[in-house]
């Protein structure tokens, strides 16, 4: 295979059933060797996965016949490696984990904005624009004067709300995230909190940089993305970035030039909340993952099964 296409999707819809459908998805990602993940639950379906153009047609069209998703969206990017490891077809109590149940985003969120509309939009002195994901994430690269809550995982984003709805008053707000899951989830959350004037960036990031010539780009730096290609950047060409396989956080050539850097066992980000025996086990597994490479094996290459996955 010359090249893997990448297919990034989700769909909010009520799905009271979504455990029926793990076992048949499964088994057609394994027929037509799909690698990635795909999370089913209550509230709809979201998932990353990589293949042959037939085969990531193949599975499209399956995600289609799930109830609800006939309409699903799906944003594409290529590499020359496969990016994931195995398939992996989860039960989940939620697709994108906020933690906040009366949340209903199959039926409540905000209005988007398309990807050629949103440099005017942001731009405007009026609009307070919120990048929604983690800060790790927006370490390596956001949009110009994008505010950053700073949270370390989704659940902590219906705090920082809470913390900062005074100065959101009367604002129009413009969020954004990764692929439009988290921020759609987040303008719902926003809209039954009672914010009227709730927007948000339809496609995400990904969407925009492979809409937006670089030239007319307002985004700045590289975009995460939770696969092997660690970061992408215009055009959705991989990114420079690494990942420590430690503590999972985005590493530079900086990073690995620091005398706290160990491939696969520490880094900057991680060296001094690493204790000396999770340090030790660490660096077993790097062994192991050397040695598997040796021999032209991968390391992580079982495929989760549906009982395994749940």
């Amino acid at each position: 295979m010359s090249q893997f296409v990448i297919a990034a999707f989700y769909q909010f819809t009520s799905l009271p059933d979504f455990a029926d459908y793990q076992q048949e998805l499964t088994q057609i990602g394994l027929r037509h060797e799909v690698t990635g993940t795909i999370l089913l639950a209550h509230e709809g379906v979201n998932g990353t996965i990589a293949g042959s153009r037939a085969a990531i047609d193949t599975m499209l069209d399956a995600l289609k016949s799930v109830p609800g998703c006939k309409a699903l969206e799906h944003k594409e990017s290529f590499a020359e490696e496969n990016p994931f490891y195995r398939l992996k077809v989860r039960l989940k109590k939620e697709i994108v984990t906020m933690g906040v149940p009366a949340v209903d985003p199959a039926n409540t969120v905000g209005t988007y904005i398309d990807p050629k509309d949103w440099n005017s939009f942001i731009t405007d002195p009026d609009v307070l624009v919120i990048d929604t994901r983690n800060d790790y994430e927006v370490s390596i690269g956001t949009f110009d004067k994008a505010e950053n809550p700073k949270t370390k995982s989704f659940r902590d984003f219906p705090k920082w709300v809470e913390e900062n709805r005074t100065r959101m008053e009367g604002k129009k707000i413009a969020m954004f995230c990764t692929g439009g899951i988290r921020c759609e989830k987040a303008t719902s959350f926003l809209k039954q909190e009672g914010l009227k004037d709730v927007f948000h960036l339809k496609g995400g990031i990904l969407k925009y940089l492979e809409t937006i010539p670089d030239a007319e780009s307002l985004w700045q730096g590289e975009c995460f993305v939770f696969d092997q290609r660690v970061s992408v950047g215009a055009g959705l060409k991989p990114g420079s970035y690494d990942m420590c396989h430690a503590c999972r956080q985005p590493i530079d050539e900086k990073d690995k030039v620091s005398p706290h850097y160990m491939q696969g066992i520490a880094c900057p980000h991680c060296y001094q909340n690493s204790s000396d025996e999770q340090k030790k086990r660490f660096a077993e597994r790097q062994h192991q993952i050397e040695l598997a490479k040796q021999r032209g094996e991968p390391h992580i290459g079982k495929v989760i099964t549906p009982q395994q996955s749940s």
